[in-house]
């Protein structure tokens, strides 16, 4: 992979984590903590926000998780393995890459 190939990767790693960081802001609101307050919001109402308070934190988590990926391929960019199985050392296809740069090992190894 080429220099030009691995800026092009590096770009489009960098607009992913940039669009978890906008979901992040607008997450914010569901996470925050509910509050029991009976006069305003009835025992259903609150079961449907704590609900809805552990979806937003389960998003979150996810959101964590991809943003690891993300660093862990844009380190791979830097050292130059940026495209290679990390079990293997063969090349990963270029469809699997497209379809998710995160990803570590070629389909060969990822199937076991």
């Amino acid at each position: 992979m080429d220099e030009a190939e691995r800026a092009e990767w590096r770009a489009r790693l960098e607009a992913m984590l940039a669009a978890l960081g906008e979901e992040d802001a607008l997450g914010a609101e569901g996470r925050r903590t509910v509050e029991l307050d009976q006069q305003a919001v009835g025992r259903l109402s609150r079961m449907d926000a704590l609900q809805g308070q552990a979806m937003a934190q389960a998003t979150q988590a996810r959101r964590a998780g991809q943003r690891q990926r993300i660093a862990a391929a844009l380190e791979r960019i830097a050292d130059g393995s940026f495209g290679e199985c990390i079990e293997c050392g063969e090349a990963i296809a270029r469809r699997r890459l497209e379809l998710d740069p995160t990803v570590p090992t070629c389909i060969s190894c990822a199937r076991g």
